[in-house]
């Protein structure tokens, strides 16, 4: 008897024309993407693109007027994500997703310690003993780099670097299979980028999270993006593998994009 064949690979994340409005101002038009189990996709664009807009209608953060978009959970069934409940998709982005903001302070609670603020989620989940969340929450800032005895201190006495390290953490300790990043190094010193940068790049391949990414640097893409989308007035007009783009782009307005940053 043949040995079954492989199941063929399905994408965790598929996002259908998406359209946004804000009065005459189309934010976000007939925006289509598929993302893949492992994979990291960039949005890339200038400000005011539509990248944003776009990131915050696939996390379900707002509501587009028009298109879908689709999440495959853990037993392999699609959900249309602003077809479900407040409390399911709640549910959702504190388990199988995370959210990575540009400042971290909208993605931690600054006055309660670094520990708390990785537990929190944990605690959402059920977990109630004191001693398996404080132990899960100094294993966590070990793996982003936060040294175990700031564990106590609140992130109101942290660096940016840390702050947004410590976000990472926040968002990881549960093991999603998708995170969102929005401008994850705009800020912040070329130094503390970079260390950021390698670490966002070790854990993405250690987890194999799927990540969509937002960012107006195009060498954030290429360090960690295998896969990347254009945007230009609330429209993706290219998109294809990072290294391709960047090296050949073929849109009029990506060309401009790369020339401007990346000069041969």
């Amino acid at each position: 008897m043949p040995a079954p064949l492989p199941s063929t690979p399905q994408p965790l994340l598929r996002v259908r024309q998406l359209g946004k409005r804000y009065g005459a101002l189309t934010a976000l038009h007939d925006a289509s993407f598929d993302l893949w189990p492992g994979e990291v996709l960039a949005v890339v664009g200038e400000s005011g693109s539509g990248k944003s807009t776009l990131l915050n209608a696939v996390a379900a953060l707002s509501r587009p007027d028009s298109g879908g978009v689709e999440y495959r959970l853990r037993d392999g069934t699609l959900e249309d994500v602003h077809a479900l409940s407040a409390a399911r998709q709640r549910l959702l982005a504190r388990t199988d997703w995370g959210f990575v903001h540009q400042n971290p302070a909208d993605g931690l609670r600054m006055d309660v310690s670094a520990g708390a603020n990785v537990g929190e989620r944990l605690m959402g989940l059920g977990w109630r003993h004191y001693g398996q969340l404080r132990a899960t929450a100094l294993e966590w800032l070990q793996r982003v780099e936060i040294d175990p005895w700031r564990i106590d201190d609140t992130p109101r006495v942290f660096s940016g670097g840390m702050r947004q390290r410590l976000q990472i953490a926040r968002n990881l300790v549960t093991s999603p299979r998708l995170l969102f990043m929005d401008e994850p190094t705009s800020g912040l010193d070329v130094s503390v980028q970079a260390r950021l940068l390698d670490l966002l790049r070790r854990l993405t391949q250690e987890l194999q999270l799927a990540v969509v990414i937002v960012t107006h640097d195009l060498a954030v893409a290429r360090l960690l993006a295998q896969r990347m989308v254009v945007m230009q007035r609330g429209r993706i007009v290219e998109s294809g593998l990072t290294d391709q783009l960047l090296d050949d782009p073929q849109h009029p307005y990506t060309q401009l994009l790369v020339s401007s940053v990346l000069p041969p």
